[in-house]
């Protein structure tokens, strides 16, 4: 079955469920399907398998359209909203000239968070697959009521949708966090089983400025999930103060893996970078490398017109087969540039990237655990770490701060709080305050912007 099989079955078994939810607008399941089929009809010009741009604004308008060309036979490419239209031609223009293999559902282009953006191949199978993923490793139900707030076009908050409709449950589409009440509003929704996804960014706003209202959600707020980039370790512990009887996911997941572990860090023992055991159709293994290695049904099909680059990270495999016996042929596997260590129970533990390590003095430091240990002091809202020339050393490692209103600028109170939690040759020589960090769509760090 695809995602639309699952919605003409929800529009026949649930038919007067409210399916979404976008501000005053709402659409049942038997309103959504028939508006997909009414859409179909008006696509009746496009061919099986031809890729078709479309941008993604947060509405329920821009699901009938993703929903309508996987019903056609399409592709379909979320593109962001505000996209300018020289670059939204220019794409479309490109991928007319290449054709992918039957089966694909979406290209999803990735954030280039350490280089250029790729096209990424999805297909319907990964689709179905990531969704089950989800409904098992954190227990979506029929019940629900999701809250999305992020690009629709990412695989963070598009994959939500996926589980959503294999259930039945109810998505609330909220554009963005610029008015974090309309984000808080839409928990009025009368549902006693609520959840969300958030970036770490989006969950520091949210702490930040109105940590009461999240404490007002401890008793409506089922699971909340996390991930696209680290969440510090003080982050963590505070949603745990603020939400008790919340399960607090960290997930591990990629556009190229799609979603691959998953761990619930509010309990009792939250760890940093811990994300948890992999989920029912994922398997994972770290390479003698020591970065993590992925395998299921989940990862993607490959780049779009790029088959050497795809080649790079997409490889069969026969490594890891011992952790399943009855698997004896090799596998679809996709090796990933994350450093990782997988614990004595199973769990896997993220420590960075490969290609952001920081040679100092000879000595390589990940500036995750860095921009951690900043983050975790009081004052400052932001960071991060970056290699900089030093007139002295060469280079060295500096730290770009973006302090909390009010707050004042000390780099010695900085560099003095720093030596209480790291290593010497990882304590930052430079500092310099900034107004801003850069960060993609989906709350990412953008180092590449630094480099």
């Amino acid at each position: 079955m695809t995602l639309e099989d699952y919605l003409e079955r929800n529009a026949q078994l649930y038919p007067e469920k409210t399916a979404v939810v976008c501000g005053d607008e709402r659409c049942t399941y038997r309103e959504l399907h028939e508006r997909v089929e009414a859409r179909m009809a008006e696509y009746k010009d496009l061919r099986r398998g031809q890729i078709v741009c479309l941008r993604a604004p947060s509405n329920i308008g821009y699901l009938v359209d993703y929903f309508a060309l996987h019903r056609r036979g399409c592709v379909a490419v979320p593109l962001e909203q505000s996209m300018p239209e020289d670059s939204f031609r220019a794409i479309s223009a490109e991928l007319c000239r290449h054709t992918v293999p039957e089966g694909s559902a979406d290209i999803l282009y990735t954030t280039g968070t350490t280089g250029r953006s790729k096209g990424t191949i999805v297909s319907h199978r990964t689709i179905i697959a990531d969704a089950e993923n989800l409904i098992d490793g954190q227990g979506f139900s029929h019940e629900q009521a999701f809250v999305v707030s992020g690009p629709l076009n990412h695989i963070g908050s598009l994959s939500k949708i996926w589980p959503v409709v294999l259930v039945g449950a109810t998505l609330i589409i909220v554009d963005g966090l610029k008015d974090i009440d309309r984000f808080y509003r839409a928990f009025d929704y009368p549902s006693p089983r609520m959840a969300t996804f958030l970036v770490p960014a989006s969950i520091r706003i949210l702490l930040q400025f109105s940590p009461d209202r999240m404490a007002a959600l401890a008793d409506k707020m089922e699971f909340m999930e996390t991930g696209a980039a680290a969440i510090s370790q003080s982050d963590m512990e505070m949603l745990c103060r603020l939400l008790p009887r919340t399960r607090l996911y960290n997930t591990y997941a990629s556009t190229e893996t799609g979603i691959i572990s998953t761990y619930n860090f509010n309990d009792g023992h939250p760890q940093a970078g811990c994300l948890g055991r992999p989920m029912k159709h994922s398997r994972l293994f770290i390479t003698e490398e020591g970065t993590i290695a992925c395998q299921g049904p989940t990862l993607m099909t490959g780049y779009v017109g790029d088959p050497e680059l795809t080649a790079t990270v997409l490889r069969y495999s026969d490594i890891g087969n011992h952790q399943h016996p009855t698997s004896n042929t090799q596998q679809p596997t996709l090796f990933t540039s994350d450093c990782g260590i997988i614990d004595e129970e199973g769990r896997l533990h993220l420590s960075g990237r490969a290609d952001d390590v920081i040679n100092v003095g000879g000595f390589k430091v990940a500036p995750a655990e860095v921009e951690d240990a900043a983050m975790s002091m009081p004052g400052i809202a932001d960071c991060i770490c970056i290699s900089a020339a030093h007139p002295i050393v060469g280079r060295a490692l500096k730290l770009l701060v973006v302090m909390a209103p009010g707050e004042e600028f000390d780099k010695r109170v900085i560099a003095r709080y720093l030596k209480t939690r790291l290593e010497p040759y990882k304590i930052p020589l430079l500092y310099e305050q900034v107004e801003k960090v850069c960060r993609t769509y989906n709350g990412k760090l953008n180092r590449k912007a630094y480099r």
